[in-house]
């Protein structure tokens, strides 16, 4: 087991690639069994963890036995034969659980499992020489500890400066061959919110891409958060069950269906760390990866997440109405400017190795500095009545 803890910030800054990437595989959405809302892919709605899809065929008694990859190019949008035998080479495709050759021929009855990336908006990652903080990295993965207000991937509103263009620059200096084709958007396997600071995996090869993005699709990563919210937690620790899905009102919000009578499957740990009176620090392990899914859930049982200003964060939600206590709570406002969320711990078996790794980031220096005030603040002023 490797265990990494950052201690200080090393960026890493790549000489420049020869050339652009150029546009990668996009297959068929599908409607079941999938984690990205295609919807959300936004400038601030982010938050989905999986970005790959499982699509799933069962062959029929009547087909007649035929190439895999002949099959298979038949019926997912925009890809050539070439690269869907590159996808099966590097394990993206099973028929009854079991990788195969692209010369395997189907037969009835095969049960075909399909991981593909989703079909984003973008379709082409311009290489940038952007600051990347990489607290690992080696010939199969690289881990870097996101800073706040950087997008994850190009997107609408967002086509430079985001974390996977500063990416492409890097593994391209590394590797001139490299392409999106070769590695689909540059070993991009899940994505966390402009605003959200902390751990994110990538694969540098196909093959990593194909095992990592299985972990994340059977929820075997280790993921946990750190967050501060409004209120005192009355719980030491729990769990929050109740589906997510878009808000019938505003679309660019997110809402719980505890009765699973809409949207998707999702389970998220809670544990208090640290309770201090009008906000608590509480740390979040995910089971499931959905939109926005630590902000929802926190949401839905009272404590909305310090400034999350899209889900009513960045008003006083505890506390008194005096003007010196909301003049302490602004103050607050400007130490931590965004969503108080950290993307802290990050747990996965190396595809190469097969060894189980764990990396731990600290609190950034805004998330920290928040909690230093609150902690000063309720040591010498006992809780006030709203």
């Amino acid at each position: 087991m490797i265990t990494s803890n950052l201690s200080d910030k090393q960026r890493s800054q790549q000489s420049a690639p020869p050339k652009n990437a150029v546009p990668g595989l996009h297959a068929q959405q599908q409607a079941d069994n999938t984690d990205l809302d295609p919807a959300s892919d936004t400038e601030t709605d982010q938050e989905q963890e999986a970005l790959y899809e499982k699509k799933i065929y069962v062959i029929d008694g009547g087909q007649q036995p035929l190439r895999i990859d002949k099959w298979m190019q038949a019926r997912i949008e925009y890809a050539t034969r070439n690269k869907i035998q590159k996808g099966i080479d590097a394990g993206f495709l099973t028929v009854n659980g079991k990788q195969v050759k692209s010369n395997y021929k189907v037969r009835p009855g095969d049960e075909i499992v399909w991981l593909h990336y989703t079909n984003p908006e973008y379709s082409e990652i311009k290489p940038e020489p952007l600051p990347l903080d990489i607290v690992y990295e080696d010939d199969t993965v690289m881990v870097i500890n996101k800073a706040p207000n950087m997008v994850v991937h190009p997107g609408v509103g967002n086509y430079t400066g985001t974390l996977l263009n500063g990416v492409a620059y890097h593994l391209l200096a590394q590797n001139p061959d490299i392409s999106d084709e070769t590695l689909p958007r540059f070993g991009l396997v899940h994505r966390i919110d402009k605003n959200t600071t902390g751990l994110i995996v990538l694969a540098k090869t196909a093959e990593a891409a194909s095992h990592l993005a299985k972990q994340f699709f059977e929820h075997t990563v280790t993921r946990k958060y750190v967050a501060v919210v409004w209120g005192d937690v009355k719980e030491d620790e729990g769990t929050i069950n109740a589906h997510i899905a878009r808000h019938e009102r505003f679309r660019k919000m997110f809402t719980t269906y505890p009765d699973g009578d809409k949207g998707k499957h999702a389970i998220t740990h809670y544990k208090v760390l640290q309770r201090l009176n009008y906000v608590s620090v509480v740390e979040c392990t995910l089971e499931t990866g959905r939109t926005h899914q630590i902000r929802v859930h926190m949401k839905s049982i009272g404590h909305t997440l310090f400034n999350d200003h899209e889900y009513g964060g960045d008003r006083i939600l505890k506390g008194t109405v005096y003007t010196k206590y909301k003049q302490f709570v602004d103050n607050c406002f400007s130490i931590c400017p965004r969503c108080a969320l950290h993307a802290k711990t990050l747990g996965f078996v190396h595809p190469k190795t097969g060894e189980r790794l764990f990396f731990d980031s600290p609190l950034p220096e805004d998330i920290s500095g928040l909690i230093d005030k609150w902690t000063r603040y309720i040591q010498h002023r006992p809780l006030e009545d709203e």
